[in-house]
C-alpha cells in the first residue's frame, strides 16, 4: 500500500519534529518530545549525533562549494534551523541556487516563512520515493539546469526509505539525471554500532511519521553504486573531513555518532 504524504497531525510524532527536538529547537509538540524522550533514555548520544549530522552537512556543502559546485538539490531538508544549505553556501559560493524538498507540511511551511522573498532558493514539496517527480517538478527544473553539475544532499533521510520502497531504484535515478562533476552527500543511521539500543529507538519510530531502516556499512555502500567515493569514504559522522570543533562530543568513540556518511561524485 502507498504511504501518502503526512497531514499535520500534532498527536503523531513526526521525524522532522524529533530531529528538531534532538538539536534543541522549539518547532515540535508533546507527542514529539514524548517519543523523543523514550529514545534518548536507550541511546542518550543522539543528540550529539543530531548535532554532528548537522556539521557534517555543513563541511559537506564548503566542499561541494570548493569543487565548484553551484546549485543544490537537498532532499528531506526537515525543519530550517542554523547552517541551512542556502546559508553555507552564500558564505562558501554566493549566488548559488539551492532547491529544498520535503513531504511534510510544517516543514514546508517553516521553510517558505523562513525564505521568503531570498534569491537564489525554492522550496517545493516532494517524496524522495518518488524521485521523478522531484527532477520533473517546475519548480526544481526552473532553479537548476541539469547539464551543469549540482551537489544533491541526502541527510538523514535514506533511512526512512524501506527496502521496499526500492532505495536503488531511488539513487540510481538521481544518479542517472547528474552529469559528470556532480555530487550526491549522503548520511544514514546505521545498526552496526549500539544494537540493542538502536532497535529499541527504532521500534519508537514505527508510531512515528515514518518507520527507521537502519541498514549496515555494506548495505549503506551499496546505494552509492556508480559514483566514485570522496577520501575518506564511508566513515562515522565526524570522520568526515573533520574541523576541531566538529569532534568534540566523539572524540574518542566516533561511533557513538550511530550515523555513517559519505560523499559520491559522478565522473
Amino acid at each position: 500500500m502507498e504511504r501518502k504524504s503526512p497531514g499535520f497531525d500534532p498527536n503523531t510524532p513526526s521525524v522532522a519534529r524529533l530531529y528538531d527536538y534532538y538539536l534543541g529547537g522549539k518547532d515540535n509538540f508533546p507527542a514529539d518530545r514524548a517519543a523523543a524522550e523514550k529514545i534518548l533514555k536507550v541511546a542518550p548520544e543522539l543528540r550529539a549525533a543530531a548535532r554532528a549530522n548537522r556539521a557534517f552537512l555543513g563541511r559537506a556543502v564548503r566542499f561541494l562549494a570548493d569543487a565548484g559546485i553551484r546549485q543544490f538539490l537537498d532532499i528531506g531538508t526537515g525543519l530550517p534551523t542554523q547552517g541551512n544549505v542556502h546559508e553555507v553556501a552564500a558564505t562558501a559560493a554566493p549566488g548559488s541556487q539551492v532547491v529544498y524538498v520535503d513531504r511534510d507540511p510544517v516543514v514546508l511551511v517553516h521553510a517558505r516563512a523562513l525564505l521568503a522573498g531570498q534569491g537564489g532558493t525554492t522550496v517545493i514539496e516532494g517524496d524522495l520515493r518518488k524521485p521523478r517527480e522531484i527532477l520533473k517538478n517546475p519548480d526544481v527544473t526552473q532553479a537548476i539546469d541539469f547539464s551543469r553539475p549540482v551537489g544533491v544532499l541526502l541527510v538523514a533521510v535514506m533511512h526512512f526509505i524501506r527496502e521496499s520502497d526500492r532505495p536503488d531504484e531511488i539513487m540510481a535515478t538521481l544518479r542517472d539525471a547528474l552529469v559528470p562533476g556532480s555530487y550526491l552527500v549522503m548520511s544514514h543511521g546505521t545498526s552496526d554500532a549500539r544494537a540493542a539500543a538502536v532497535h529499541k529507538g527504532t521500534e519508537v519510530y514505527r508510531s512515528a511519521t515514518a518507520p527507521l531502516t537502519l541498514r549496515g556499512r555494506e548495505r549503506i555502500t551499496e546505494l552509492f553504486e556508480g559514483l566514485e567515493m570522496v577520501d575518506p569514504g564511508l566513515v562515522w559522522l565526524p570522520e568526515w573531513r573533520p574541523e576541531q570543533a566538529d569532534t568534540i562530543d566523539f572524540a574518542d568513540n566516533p561511533e557513538s555518532s550511530l550515523i555513517l556518511c559519505g560523499v559520491g561524485r559522478k565522473s
